[in-house]
């Protein structure tokens, strides 16, 4: 197939629409089910570049969860405790997970509420297990190189028979120079081809703490590659192998850092045994319990607790999450590592960082402020390589 016609493009108002290969060469990609859109096919081909790279780098499965061509999630195949499995509302399955289905799991569930009617990336063939995962969530395709028959079975069924499934040829190659219009305008650039999973890459270590254990590297890479798909300016936060917290698409790097450290403290929060204990009505829905989570662990959480309205979800009224036990909670969180996708400018990023347990931070440098950030990771602790990478992605 040498061009597939759209919908519309990112509005309804927006036509003729189609995607297509210069040159009339093939496309690398299959529908396999349902009808892509314009925006499903950007958040596919971007969630597919990362994936791939996480798997190379890691050698692990790789799942990401993409929302308006910025991941909401990102994760490798690494197995989940029982508290995860909570969370992430896989502790009833009946069957083992597998490597895939973990990363899937994972990507899917650091963020739920953004993840919702999210846009999947899987690095390796999508098997039974992962699919039926998929199944259970509120979703609008799947990209990945290939399904096996029992998974392509089950993901068919999935939004009465309209879910949109992809598969990806993953051994094409772009072109080395990339095109896109503005406005009219062509713009022409070499496509960004960086490697980000050289351990030299954090070699360049300018604070007293130089300690760099290889779940941090490892850490470390899965944030940076993660960043090279987000729209920047951004910032991700990941520990034990999963992205927890992404700041994307702000203007101001501190605005990104806070961002995203609030949803690493919502993901580490969740943990919490009041959390984890609340009395949530017999078959409320995921999305139901998803935002109610959200609301009662903010500065928002009269708005389920008050009268009328907690009888809705809950079989009692619970305690107030106070903000002093909030943050007892929070400090606990550490060892987490932090990517920015170009340098700090200066230290109140790292002072917010340190808030939601980053330990570990690789960063461009080059800030004329830069003694300003030494000191503040110094201050902390924290062990920071500079890369002289940026990783802006627009």
């Amino acid at each position: 197939m040498k061009e597939l016609a759209l919908k519309y493009g990112c509005n309804p108002n927006q036509k003729p629409s189609k995607i297509y290969m210069e040159g009339g060469k093939e496309l690398p990609i299959e529908v396999i089910n349902g009808r892509p859109g314009y925006i499903n096919f950007l958040d596919a081909l971007n969630s597919w570049q990362l994936v791939k790279e996480l798997k190379e780098a890691t050698g692990l499965p790789a799942a990401a969860s993409f929302k308006h061509v910025s991941p909401a999630g990102a994760a490798v195949g690494l197995p989940l405790s029982d508290t995860l499995k909570k969370i992430y509302f896989v502790d009833d399955v009946d069957f083992e997970l597998t490597p895939l289905a973990s990363a899937y799991a994972r990507a899917r569930g650091a963020d739920r509420m953004c993840s919702y009617g999210d846009f999947c990336a899987l690095s390796d063939t999508c098997d039974k297990e992962t699919a039926l995962l998929i199944k259970r969530e509120v979703s609008d395709g799947v990209i990945a190189p290939d399904y096996t028959p029992e998974a392509l079975e089950i993901l068919k069924e999935k939004r009465k028979g309209t879910y949109n499934v992809i598969k990806i040829d993953p051994n094409y190659i772009p072109d080395e120079i990339e095109h896109k219009q503005v406005f009219g305008i062509t713009f022409e650039q070499g496509r960004n081809n960086i490697q980000l999973n050289d351990p030299k890459l954090f070699e360049n270590i300018p604070t007293k703490s130089k300690e760099f254990p290889k779940e941090a590297i490892r850490d470390l890479m899965i944030s940076l590659i993660t960043l090279k798909y987000t729209q920047s300016n951004s910032v991700c936060y990941v520990k034990d192998g999963q992205a927890i917290g992404i700041g994307a698409g702000q203007q101001s790097r501190v605005h990104c850092t806070r961002l995203a450290g609030s949803k690493a403290d919502e993901w580490w929060l969740r943990q919490s045994p009041k959390v984890m204990g609340l009395p949530f009505k017999p078959g409320i829905r995921r999305a139901d319990r998803d935002n109610t989570i959200n609301v009662y662990i903010s500065d928002e959480y009269e708005d389920v607790l008050r009268d009328g309205t907690w009888q809705m979800f809950f079989t009692e009224k619970p305690e107030v999450f106070t903000r002093e036990e909030k943050q007892e909670w929070i400090a606990k969180n550490t060892n987490v590592s932090l990517g920015s996708d170009a340098f700090f400018p200066f230290g109140d990023n790292i002072e917010r960082a340190h808030k939601s347990g980053v330990q570990y931070i690789a960063q461009a440098g080059g800030s004329i402020r830069d003694d300003n950030v030494i000191e503040t990771c110094d201050k902390y602790g924290i062990t920071m390589a500079m890369t002289g990478v940026r990783l802006f992605h627009h």
